[in-house]
């Protein structure tokens, strides 16, 4: 691959990102989030889809309305507020909230009215953790509680998170009530995780420590990129749906991004401290925190980093350990393994799952290129580490999106993960990297390049 491919690559996606000020892409994100939410209406198999896509849609439309109204006020009056980023900004928080929170409201409110269909297993599982974990002092049920269980109920008697994720169900232990939802709670902490980044990221942009588009080579502008990344996590329909339907990975993902923004704006404690609460909630932070430590060791505050990233998953674990130390293996360790007494139901047809199988000796095939992948990944971050937290967001993303797509069992909604930090990482561009760094290589799939260049 030569080296004009992707730099042609990289400007036409610049290209489209900014064209019209950022407007042309806005509405193909609206009108195509309202195409999928309709459909997703009409055609979904699962209940609450279905619901969220009918409350969706219009919100989407709306959407899409405002930003083509907005097109055409630009056309006349290019300098005026109605166009430019903070009308942006207004936009996005009125799409995410009718098109997540709206919808997750109207569905808690229904099933606290007696509807059985308005939420995703993981609901219930988050909600019955925090209840076990208020009366036992673990959200986990042991092989033999698991196994009393009715055999069409053994499956929502595991519950394969971290021991911090109970703590949103704990509402549910108290009161039963609509506001009890674990996916009320959900949505609270992903708030306060993305708009402590978000302002974290913009007082950074304020104090002039990011890059201008000139002075990134070219670069969109960091602050409408933040505005991008804002998008990604939360109006982006994978994003949107599953808050609105089951919501357990939105926290995690927000302090994930958290977590890169204190390590672009040089806060590594408190990096460390943002991923070990994801570390804390769900194994999917895991390889994020390892990232970041690497990423922290090359400036020499690596220490600084693991005692969060590393701390705070260790503390969550320890009472659960205490408590009941089988129930904790059974749930953590052997049923996300395959070893349970029910197999996960994630089969989402992403190649790790097609060649599981499609062929014969299949999951060891898979399991072999998704060792492949992560060793492939390991000797990159031994040999050129991240400097950069935009670096480390492009590793995240990129390796997350390899396992996900080589796992035998995953979800499709899972892709949550690598888009949004993919997308978010220009917004943590500092001024030292122009588009030579090398982590920008790593976005167009030149990691040739990447090796050679400077972190």
């Amino acid at each position: 691959m030569t080296a004009a491919a992707p730099t042609v690559r990289r400007r036409g996606w610049r290209a489209i990102d900014s064209a019209a000020g950022g407007l042309a892409l806005d509405l193909g994100l609206y009108a195509a989030s309202a195409g999928f939410a309709a459909i997703t209406a009409a055609t979904s198999t699962l209940l609450p889809h279905r619901a969220w896509g009918g409350t969706a849609a219009v919100g989407y439309i709306l959407a899409a309305l405002a930003v083509a109204s907005q097109l055409l006020v630009r056309r006349r009056h290019p300098d005026s507020p109605l166009v430019g980023l903070p009308a942006r900004w207004a936009l996005t928080g009125f799409a995410w909230v009718t098109t997540a929170l709206l919808p997750l409201v109207q569905q808690s409110v229904e099933r606290a009215g007696g509807r059985t269909d308005r939420a995703q297993e993981e609901v219930h599982v988050v909600e019955q953790a925090g209840t076990r974990l208020a009366e036992h002092g673990t959200p986990y049920l042991g092989h033999d509680a698991i196994a009393a269980l009715p055999a069409d109920e053994r499956l929502l008697g595991y519950t394969p998170y971290q021991p911090g994720m109970a703590l949103f169900g704990l509402p549910r232990a108290i009161a039963d009530g609509w506001w009890t939802d674990a996916r009320v709670w959900f949505a609270v902490g992903t708030a306060l995780a993305l708009a402590l980044a978000a302002a974290t990221l913009r007082a950074h942009h304020r104090a002039g420590r990011t890059a201008s588009p000139a002075q990134a080579g070219g670069t969109t502008d960091p602050k409408a990129a933040l505005l991008r990344g804002v998008q990604a996590a939360t109006v982006l329909p994978i994003c949107a749906l599953t808050l609105a339907t089951g919501g357990d990975d939105l926290p995690v993902l927000a302090l994930c991004l958290l977590a890169l923004t204190f390590a672009g704006t040089d806060r590594p404690g408190r990096a460390g401290l943002a991923v070990g609460m994801a570390g804390a909630l769900k194994l999917f932070a895991w390889p994020i925190a390892l990232v970041l430590i690497i990423w922290g060791a090359t400036r020499r505050a690596g220490t600084r980093v693991a005692a969060g990233a590393i701390g705070l998953p260790v503390a969550a674990l320890l009472p659960a350990l205490l408590v009941d130390r089988d129930a904790l293996v059974e749930n953590v360790l052997r049923f996300p393994l395959g070893h349970g007494l029910v197999t996960s139901p994630a089969q989402s047809p992403f190649p790790g799952y097609l060649i599981a199988t499609g062929l014969p000796g299949g999951r060891l095939i898979a399991a072999a290129l998704l060792v492949a992948a992560g060793a492939a990944i390991a000797v990159r971050l031994a040999r050129r580490p991240p400097r950069t937290a935009f670096g480390a967001a492009l590793i995240c993303g990129y390796g997350l999106l390899a396992a996900i797509a080589l796992m035998p069992t995953t979800r499709f909604g899972y892709l949550l993960y690598p888009l949004a930090l993919l997308i978010w990482a220009p917004a943590l561009r500092a001024p030292e990297q122009p588009a030579t760094d090398a982590a920008e290589p790593l976005l167009s799939g030149n990691w040739r390049a990447a090796g050679r260049g400077r972190a």
